[in-house]
């Protein structure tokens, strides 16, 4: 019985975002955010791509859950 490891496709962010059609800035800002999972790898992030598929899908759980307990804000404009 063969030990097999899966290991996720990780890309750089410049990779990402060609093959996902996303701004890199909105990658960046993703890891810098922790809101997708990654590595950083001395200066580079490695994005694992599974799981930003699945954030993507699922959208932004941590903002709806932080905003629900919250009463809705009035802001003045201007």
């Amino acid at each position: 019985m063969p030990n097999e490891i899966n290991v996720p496709e990780m890309l750089t962010i410049a990779e990402t975002a060609k093959k996902t059609g996303l701004a890199a800035h909105y990658i960046r800002q993703c890891c810098l955010t922790n809101k997708i999972v990654h590595v950083r790898c001395g200066k580079r992030y490695l994005v694992n791509i599974p799981k930003l598929v699945e954030f993507l899908n699922t959208g932004d759980q941590t903002n709806q859950i932080e905003n629900e307990n919250e009463p809705p804000r009035i802001r003045r404009l201007g």
